[in-house]
């Protein structure tokens, strides 16, 4: 069974920061992008980032770069994303994903994390 946890969401002042960590159980996750996704109430899923299993291959969405690092820790099958400096609109429901391909658009993989809250107050 495989397992997708997340944590590190919660309710910061704009201009502080977050950690959010997805750790993924149950198989080995070998070659997996991970990254994350968010969507705020009324608007689109976008994705985040996301990073290869090497780091060879990140990604950011333009309204975070400058802003968070993605990074993982391969022997825990664990994701992190740091994310400074953050902005009320950044406040959205984080969703990290195992798989994640992005292109034209972003192609979600099969596993998906529950889900944690960022709230970013102004």
């Amino acid at each position: 069974q495989v397992q997708v946890d997340e944590s590190g969401g919660g309710l910061v002042q704009a201009g502080g920061s977050l950690r959010l960590s997805c750790a993924a159980s149950g198989r080995s996750f070998n070659t997996y992008n991970m990254g994350w996704f968010r969507q705020a109430p009324g608007k689109e899923r976008e994705l985040v980032a996301a990073i290869s299993w090497s780091g060879s291959w990140i990604y950011y969405a333009d309204s975070v770069k400058g802003r968070c690092i993605i990074f993982r820790d391969n022997a825990k099958n664990t994701v992190y994303l740091q994310m400074n400096s953050l902005k009320p609109e950044d406040t959205a429901v984080y969703r990290c994903n195992i798989g994640v391909r992005s292109g034209v658009v972003a192609v979600p993989g099969d596993y998906w994390g529950q889900g944690t809250q960022v709230t970013v107050s102004s």
